[in-house]
């Protein structure tokens, strides 16, 4: 029986699943793996299932000898990963596309909807005691419904949240990537991110991470965007040029922002804490039992098919 290693503790439904094929042991701290945990697991299990945060780069795999064939990652994201240097050690990857979508769409919406009417500000005002009752005038924020949603990345994740916003608040939706889309809702493609920023009320990150896209969003973007436009990130923390984003929010160029990603989690930013026009959520973009549950299984898929000398159905390399 092929010997199995998650990094982290997983919904107890996954871990049944992954028994009933495998041997399985449960690294019980849901802290990010060092790197001798990370060689040690490549030489005593046959497959691995890490996530976030884990960083397989090209200097655990350089002691070679490993026994492990596959890593069967918890997470649609691998840019924690090496893939190359994966690859050239017979290494297999997967990861878990879909089961994410909705949760995280659902997620870039949330913060949307807090930053524009200004929610998390709302809120705190609340539990501080500070609430004097309602008047005409207070905390205007801006309406939503029927206004540009600008989305980097047309991928599965842009386009849930493209519908939502299309569909559910009337708004007019553009976009920029690589190629066309052929979509059931009206979007125009946009030449670049800055006519995109020029366009938007709202700019939303949605692409992977990785070398390609770091930090793909930086001063330029911020200096396109309307002065009452919100930039909502849901994709990589180090897609956006952190800097950049401080340095808009403090000259007042954006109206504000809303993050569930970092730069370089967890670590956030005073300069972020300190504006109370920015919603910080750590990092919920899946947080929901149920897709948590469906990510698992997947990636438990991944593993079966793997070693039961199948091609797994969610390969990357």
């Amino acid at each position: 029986m092929s010997r199995i290693f998650f990094t982290r503790p997983l919904p107890a439904p996954v871990i049944a699943a992954a028994e009933a094929s495998f041997d399985v042991e449960v690294r019980q701290s849901t802290l990010p793996m060092k790197p001798a945990e990370m060689r040690a697991a490549l030489a005593l299990y046959d497959g691995v299932l890490p996530t976030l945060g884990d960083r397989f780069d090209a200097g655990i795999f350089e002691e070679g000898g490993h026994r492990c064939k596959l890593l069967a990652n918890f997470g649609v994201g691998y840019n924690h990963i090496d893939v190359d240097a994966a690859r050239a050690c017979g290494i297999t990857v997967t990861n878990t596309p879909g089961a994410v979508t909705d949760a995280t769409a659902d997620i870039a919406l949330t913060l949307m909807l807090m930053s524009a009417r200004r929610a998390g500000e709302g809120e705190r005002m609340v539990r501080a005691g500070k609430w004097d009752g309602w008047h005409p005038t207070q905390m205007l924020g801006l309406h939503m419904s029927g206004k540009t949603v600008g989305i980097i990345g047309m991928g599965r994740i842009g386009q849930a949240i493209a519908r939502r916003c299309h569909f559910g608040f009337g708004m007019g939706v553009i976009y920029v990537n690589r190629s066309e889309k052929t979509l059931d809702f009206d979007a125009r493609r946009m030449d670049d991110m800055k006519a995109l920023a020029k366009a938007a009320d709202f700019v939303v990150a949605a692409v992977p991470g990785g070398a390609d896209t770091h930090h793909l969003i930086g001063t330029e973007v911020f200096r396109a965007m309307r002065k009452h436009a919100y930039f909502i990130n849901i994709s990589r923390g180090d897609v956006v040029k952190e800097s950049a984003l401080i340095s808009a929010l403090g000259k007042g160029r954006i109206a504000g922002a809303g993050l569930d990603v970092y730069e370089h989690e967890p670590r956030v930013p005073d300069a972020l804490l300190s504006h109370e026009n920015v919603v910080l959520l750590p990092h919920l973009g899946t947080n929901a039992l149920e897709v948590r549950e469906a990510m698992g299984m997947m990636a438990v898929d991944n593993l079966r098919a793997f070693f039961d000398g199948d091609t797994p159905p969610n390969a990357v390399n």
